[in-house]
């Protein structure tokens, strides 16, 4: 594992997962997030995206954070490893309220500058839909690319655990 996209659902864990794993792995993290929301939650224009991600993934080692479905095929292209956080709606909304919460006045560690932690109707309405909306295209989208990379499907906190332990294992093993 070189080059590692995580995708899923707002709520998911992506952020945290890939957290983990880059300090398990020493491979720098980038939070999509962090890298296109500007002071202020101005996002970056979707070629300032493209151009940044384009360069990103010609590194050897990166591990990547965010659906941002428009540039997605930039990561999964380039990736060796796609991780997809397959979790039940109702653990990524009660997750997405008790950050805000968790983060009220304050900008998350994973987030761009100045953007403040929020939440609003339309993105809870995005979490909440992205089981009927986002998931069967990214199943599809995983399934042809499932001949030349490594697909992980994690369904819960428990497997995300597990996956976590076997990787500090073999990297002991190895270490």
């Amino acid at each position: 594992m070189k080059r590692i996209a995580i995708i899923g659902s707002g709520g998911a864990g992506k952020s945290t997962l890939a957290r983990k794993l880059g300090k398990l792995l020493k491979i720098e993290v980038f939070h999509l997030d962090a890298l296109f929301w500007k002071p202020g939650w101005v996002g970056a224009s979707r070629e300032e995206q493209k151009m940044v991600q384009s360069e990103l993934v010609e590194n050897e080692y990166w591990i990547f954070d965010g659906n941002y479905g428009g540039t997605m095929d930039i990561r999964l292209n380039k990736a060796d490893t796609v991780i997809f956080l397959d979790f039940p709606r109702t653990l990524c909304a009660y997750r997405i309220i008790k950050r805000r919460f968790q983060y009220r006045n304050k900008t998350r560690p994973d987030m761009g500058e100045g953007c403040d932690e929020r939440l609003d109707l339309e993105f809870l309405k995005w979490v909440w839909n992205f089981p009927k909306t986002k998931r069967l295209e990214i199943l599809r989208k995983l399934e042809s690319f499932s001949s030349n990379k490594e697909i992980i499907i994690l369904t819960s906190p428990k497997e995300i655990k597990r996956f976590l332990h076997t990787i500090e294992t073999a990297g002991n093993l190895n270490g």
